[in-house]
C-alpha cells in the first residue's frame, strides 16, 4: 500500500509548534493526536472550527488517524452549515471556542484538558510516526456551484502531500533550515490549510498557533517568532501592515496568495521587510499549482508535473498532485510549457460597448490612486437593474480625506471613460473576509444598501 507519513520531522524532540509562549515537540504533538483520535465521536465527517492553528492541526491529524474526513466549507453561515449537514448528515463540529453552529459540538476542552502525556521512555526516533494511505480522503473542500449549492471536492492525503512538498521545495524550505510559520490566514481556508499547516508537517517547519490579523498583532507575532521565519499572508494584510507605521520585525521569507500582488506593493514589501516575496497561484479545486517571485517576473512557473492545456475555450490543469483534469476559472496565457501569465478571472472580464477590460485591471488602477487605502469595482448582474436602467460599473473605495469628484478626476487619468464607475461610493471599510477577499455576495449587499439609501431620501 502506498503511504505518506503524517509528519517528516526527523526527531521526537524537534519543535513542531509554538503555542501560548511554549514550544511543542513532535512527541507531544503525536501524543495529542492519538489522545484526540481515540476520543472522537462516531460521525465520519468533522467540521474543524478550531481557531488555534495548533489545535486545528491536531484535530486534522486525529481525524486522519481515525479514518474520518475533514470538511472545510468556505464560510460558516447558517445556510452553508445547513448545506454541509445535507451533504454529510453525520457531521459534527470540533471547536475550541463557543459556537452557535447548528451542529453537534465536540469541544476541545472536554477531552484535551491538558497536554497529552508522552509515554515514559519515549523512542529516540520517529519510527512510530503514523503512515497514512495515499488514497485516503483527508479533506473535502467546497466551492460555490452555478446553482448556488456548494460543490464538494475530495482531497486525498497523497495529493495534499505531493502538493505541499512541491511548494516547500519551490520555497526553499527543504534546505535543512527549519522555519517557523506565522500566518494571518485561517487554517480552514485552502491556502491556510496548505501553506500554514500541511507544509509545516511535511517540511520539518513549526506551526505558530496564533492567527494575527491586525498590524499590531502581526508585528507582535513576528517579534515572538523563532528564526528563520516565513510570513504567510495576503496582499490586503501586507498593504495595511506597511501603512501602519509600526516597527515590523523582519521575517526571512514572505508568501502571499488569495489575490494578485500589485508590483508596486511587492517592491515595497521587499524593501521594508528585507525578505523575498513569493506568490502562490492555484484554486480550491486544484490546490496550489504555480509560484512566482513577483519583483523579478510577471510570469508564473508551474510546479513539477503540472501541465496546462487549452480545451473547450478554457485552460485546464492536470498532472502532478492534480488528480483529474480541472478547468481554471482564470484567463491564463501560456508562455512556455512551464510558464504562464495570469490575466484575471474569466468571470471578471468586462465588455462595455465593444471595449474590454477586467475588474482586476480596474481595481489595480483604483488602488494605485494616491490616498486610496482600499477599493473595488463591481459589475452588477443584468437582473439587478430590474427598474429598466442600463447596468453600469460601480466602485467602492476607502479614501479618507478625498471627495468623490476628486477621486473620479484622478481615476479619469487612468482608465477609459467608458469604464468610469457610476456611482463611486466612499466607505469607511470594505467587507473583506478573513483572507482579504471580497465575496461577490458582500458587494451585492453593498449595492442593495446604496439603492435602499437612495430610495429613502
Amino acid at each position: 500500500m502506498n503511504t505518506f507519513p503524517l509528519i517528516t520531522h526527523p526527531a521526537p524532540e524537534d519543535t513542531l509548534a509554538y503555542s501560548r509562549g511554549e514550544s511543542i515537540s513532535v512527541a507531544h504533538f503525536l501524543a495529542d493526536v492519538r489522545q484526540l483520535a481515540a476520543a472522537l465521536p462516531a460521525g465520519r465527517h468533522v467540521l474543524n472550527a478550531c481557531a488555534d492553528r495548533y489545535r486545528f492541526a491536531v484535530g486534522m491529524a486525529a481525524a486522519l488517524l481515525a479514518d474520518k474526513i475533514n470538511l472545510l466549507p468556505p464560510t460558516l453561515t447558517p445556510e452553508m452549515v445547513r448545506q454541509v449537514k445535507h451533504f454529510a448528515p453525520d457531521v459534527f463540529c470540533l471547536t475550541d471556542q463557543p459556537q452557535s453552529l447548528d451542529l453537534p459540538h465536540y469541544a476541545w476542552a472536554d477531552v484535551m484538558t491538558a497536554r497529552a502525556p508522552v509515554a515514559a521512555g519515549a523512542p529516540a526516533s520517529t519510527a512510530d510516526i503514523p503512515q497514512i494511505p495515499a488514497s485516503r480522503t483527508a479533506a473535502i473542500v467546497f466551492t460555490s456551484g452555478s446553482t448556488g449549492l456548494p460543490v464538494a471536492h475530495r482531497k486525498s492525503w497523497g495529493g495534499l502531500v505531493r502538493n505541499v512538498r512541491a511548494e516547500a521545495e519551490r520555497l526553499g524550505l527543504l534546505d535543512g533550515r527549519r522555519h517557523s510559520i506565522v500566518a494571518t490566514v485561517p487554517p480552514q481556508h485552502m491556502y491556510g490549510f496548505e501553506s500554514s499547516v500541511l507544509i509545516a508537517l511535511q517540511s520539518g517547519a513549526a506551526i505558530t498557533a496564533a492567527r494575527p490579523f491586525y498590524p499590531a498583532d502581526i508585528t507582535a507575532a513576528l517579534a515572538a517568532a523563532a528564526h528563520p521565519c516565513m510570513l504567510v499572508t495576503t496582499p490586503m494584510h501586507l498593504k495595511v501592515l506597511l501603512a501602519s507605521g509600526l516597527d515590523i520585525p523582519l521575517p526571512e521569507l514572505v508568501l502571499s496568495a488569495t489575490a494578485p500582488m500589485p508590483p508596486q506593493l511587492a517592491l515595497a514589501v521587499e524593501a521594508r521587510l528585507k525578505a523575498p516575496l513569493f506568490e502562490i497561484y492555484g484554486s480550491t479545486e486544484t490546490g496550489q499549482i504555480a509560484s512566482r517571485h513577483t519583483t523579478e517576473t510577471a510570469e508564473w512557473t508551474l510546479f513539477p508535473g503540472i501541465t496546462l492545456h487549452a480545451a473547450e475555450g478554457r485552460m485546464w490543469a492536470s498532472g502532478g498532485h492534480v488528480e483529474q483534469p480541472t478547468p481554471m476559472a482564470d484567463e491564463l496565457e501560456l508562455v512556455t510549457a512551464e510558464r504562464f501569465l495570469l490575466h484575471g478571472r474569466t468571470a471578471d472580464l468586462v465588455n462595455i460597448a465593444g471595449k474590454r477590460s477586467s475588474l482586476d485591471y480596474l481595481n489595480h488602477q483604483l488602488n494605485a490612486v494616491p490616498g486610496v487605502i482600499d477599493g473595488a469595482f463591481f459589475m452588477p448582474d443584468e437582473t439587478d437593474g430590474n427598474d429598466g436602467s442600463v447596468t453600469r460599473l460601480m466602485a467602492f473605495a476607502v479614501a479618507p480625506g478625498m471627495s468623490v469628484p476628486t477621486l473620479l478626476a484622478a481615476l479619469r487619468e487612468r482608465i477609459d471613460a467608458i469604464f468610469m464607475p457610476r456611482p463611486l461610493v466612499l466607505l469607511d471599510a470594505l467587507p473583506r473576509n478573513s483572507t482579504g477577499k471580497l465575496p461577490r455576495s458582500a458587494l451585492q449587499a453593498l449595492v442593495h444598501q446604496c439603492k435602499g439609501a437612495n430610495h429613502a431620501r
